[in-house]
């Protein structure tokens, strides 16, 4: 009888969390359903364990759901994730995986997710990074991201000064906004006069609307969050887990012969 309790309870908590009242009252008379809620409590009181076992089946399945949008988003919009003209390139530009970020200057996550990209950059020579603005954190991290694309405008070093501006951003102190953003770009050598200017054009704007848009298709509502072929990463995990993410997109493993 032992081996049958357990499946048993475990389908009964299952349809405990899937069965609407209403629906539920529709298939059992009120003893039934007493009976049912006693054999359920009294066996999750004798093996709680039960419950963990449940939550993580199910966090497994919407783990695997969340996979299977995301390879579809990625999918349907990869030309403008990969490819758009409004974005910063960094690393190999014709590197065999492309690993794309999304990011917030005032996201503290993201200043210590710096590090992790700067190693990756350093020991994958064929790896391709993409940065995309996201300020999702207030209209201080608007400003910034406007002088951002701004830096990208100027830049005519195929991205390094922009990684200069980058860097020395989130080596900025305190909130970042507009004053800040345009003290980093006269330290670094730019027009900040064409920058205030660029700010309120198109370009800035559209561009803005676009990583907003892309972020949007894919689900993504936080920083940082990275984008690779048929893989969507949430948050600051570190350089090894971006190594795996990486190889997984290169060879289809965690780590690559």
């Amino acid at each position: 009888m032992k081996r049958y309790l357990r499946p048993l309870a475990v389908a009964l908590v299952a349809l405990a969390a899937a069965v609407p009242t209403f629906a539920a009252a529709q298939l059992f008379s009120p003893d039934q359903r007493g009976e049912i809620e006693k054999i359920i409590r009294d066996y999750l009181l004798k093996n709680p364990e039960v419950l963990q076992e449940v939550i993580q089946e199910m966090e497994r399945r919407q783990a695997q759901a969340d996979a299977e949008k995301y390879k579809e988003a990625i999918k349907q919009h990869a030309e403008a994730i990969f490819n758009s003209k409004r974005q910063v390139v960094l690393g190999n530009p014709q590197g065999d995986v492309t690993m794309v970020e999304f990011f917030d200057y005032n996201c503290g996550f993201c200043r210590k997710a710096l590090a992790d990209k700067l190693e990756l950059m350093k020991t994958d020579p064929k790896l391709r990074l993409v940065l995309k603005e996201f300020p999702v954190l207030g209209e201080g991290s608007t400003q910034a991201a406007q002088v951002a694309v701004a830096v990208r405008m100027q830049d005519k070093t195929g991205g390094k000064k922009y990684l200069e501006f980058h860097q020395k951003m989130f080596a900025t102190r305190g909130q970042i906004d507009k004053a800040r953003a345009l003290a980093v770009v006269r330290e670094i050598g730019f027009d900040v006069a064409r920058v205030e200017r660029d700010i309120g054009g198109d370009e800035v704007r559209l561009s803005l609307e676009e990583a907003f848009r892309l972020a949007e298709a894919l689900g993504i509502n936080g920083t940082p969050t990275y984008v690779l072929n048929g893989q969507v990463v949430v948050g600051a995990v570190g350089v090894e887990k971006l190594r795996e993410a990486i190889n997984t997109a290169r060879c289809g493993k965690a780590a690559c012969s």
